[in-house]
């Protein structure tokens, strides 16, 4: 996570520490073991109320029956992945926490093992679809979060009003690129400095941020980062070009919010962010609050979505126990205890619709209604909306080359120049490691 800020999201890791070693060949098979005994659980430290759910699971676990002892350890967050990379799957845990974009990496490295053995088949039916699709590599499932994610723009009513600034209330009615556009114009026309819009600018723009917060763009654009392993005609796309320049144009009238501040001290009228801004804008602007989807640039409104996800060591010896503990970590009410702690979308079908935020009526229903229109990764049509990052062990390269290309377009290079730049490095990349394929 760039800031403290990003609770639910893994966004800061570094994620170029886990390319591939060229592994491939045969996923590992775990051993399913006695179903008892002692097992040992990785976690990322993150925020403490994160820590404290977790650590209060575990404890619950450990009391509610006599048969399996977990033993958790956590890892702080900045050095989690790059601990999971060089660590030999036969020194890993039995049971561990991922970052989404990092699942198939790790499949393809051998580092983890296809959970459907070791979980209930009630566990794996009341996860939501998109969480399921951000785990499942090459058809098999590997990983499952308590917790999603999801984008959108918050924006200040008062300040729309003010502006003769309709908006839209949800998904039939979003605002075309043009018109939200027109909206930051018109905002930025009646504000003291001219700049109406937040982006976040301050988390960086070249980073993991910049590509779960933009990508949308391209997607929307009816682009995609990946298509069929290649980046060569997607990345670049002239849909993406043409969406790249737009926000490329919204630069005058943004606020670099240098203190993370903008939206919420009422420097601008609309913050493109997630959910994790949402306690704290709610406590700045209460009723004036209200969360908006992603303008549609041809395709459809997008929106990216996933986070921390939980897997099981491709060496254990003990896959049913390891599966126990899952099985007791993703029921409802430890995801929705750590879903009240960080204030991400529950991860299960039915702790989302018992949510006081997103359930029916809620003030972050927006958000679950896109979760509930997964594209997966592959099929990016007008009839979906949430978008999961690229499920590729080169993901890495991906990233890293769209980020690049996203910071130099906003701050002035050619969008096509930039992204045909990244589109050559990312599909190099790939040819220089077999395409990562996983069997």
């Amino acid at each position: 996570m760039p800031t403290k800020s990003l609770t639910g999201l893994a966004l800061a890791l570094p994620l170029m520490a886990v390319t591939a070693c060229g592994a491939g060949g045969t996923p590992a098979k775990a051993s399913a073991g006695s179903g008892s005994g002692a097992i040992t659980v990785w976690g990322h430290q993150g925020q403490t109320n994160e820590d404290t759910a977790l650590q209060k699971a575990v404890r619950g676990f450990n009391s509610s029956q006599q048969k399996i002892k977990v033993k958790l350890k956590l890892i702080p967050q900045n050095d989690y992945t790059k601990t999971i990379t060089t660590t030999n799957a036969s020194e890993l845990p039995d049971v561990l926490e991922m970052d989404g974009p990092t699942v198939a990496n790790f499949v393809y490295n051998r580092k983890i093992t296809p959970i459907t053995s070791y979980v209930s088949a009630r566990t794996v039916e009341n996860a939501t679809r998109a969480v399921k699709a951000e785990g499942t590599v090459g058809g098999k499932l590997y990983a499952l979060g308590m917790y999603d994610s999801g984008m959108g723009l918050f924006a200040d009513k008062k300040l729309l009003k003010a502006a003769g600034v309709a908006y839209p209330t949800g998904l039939s009615d979003d605002w075309t690129s043009t018109q939200f556009t027109d909206a930051v114009r018109k905002l930025a026309a009646r504000d003291p400095d001219g700049k109406s819009l937040d982006i976040q600018e301050n988390t960086g723009l070249d980073t993991e941020a910049g590509t779960y917060q933009f990508a949308p763009i391209v997607w929307s654009a009816g682009g995609a980062l990946l298509k069929n392993g290649k980046a060569a005609g997607a990345i670049d796309s002239p849909g993406a070009v043409s969406a790249l320049r737009t926000f490329q144009s919204w630069k005058k009238y943004t606020d670099p919010n240098t203190d993370g501040n903008a939206f919420a001290k009422g420097r601008v009228a609309l913050s493109w962010v997630g959910h994790w801004m949402y306690p704290a804008y709610h406590k700045a602007l209460g009723s004036d609050l209200a969360v908006l989807p992603l303008p549609d640039f041809g395709n459809g409104p997008k929106t990216g979505q996933g986070s921390w996800t939980w897997g099981i060591g491709a060496d254990t010896g003990n896959g049913k126990a390891a599966g126990a503990f899952l099985d007791y970590l993703l029921d409802d009410t430890n995801v929705s205890a750590m879903t009240t702690a960080n204030g991400a979308p529950p991860a299960t079908r039915t702790a989302l619709a018992k949510s006081p935020l997103y359930k029916p009526g809620g003030p972050l229903r927006l958000l679950a209604d896109q979760l509930a229109k997964p594209c997966g990764d592959t099929h990016i049509t007008s009839s979906c909306v949430a978008v999961t990052r690229p499920v590729t062990a080169g993901y890495p390269a991906v990233t890293s080359q769209f980020s690049q290309a996203l910071n130099s377009v906003f701050g002035g290079a050619d969008p096509k120049a930039a992204l045909s730049k990244a589109a050559r490095a990312i599909d190099q990349d790939f040819s220089d490691n077999q395409g990562y394929k996983i069997p």
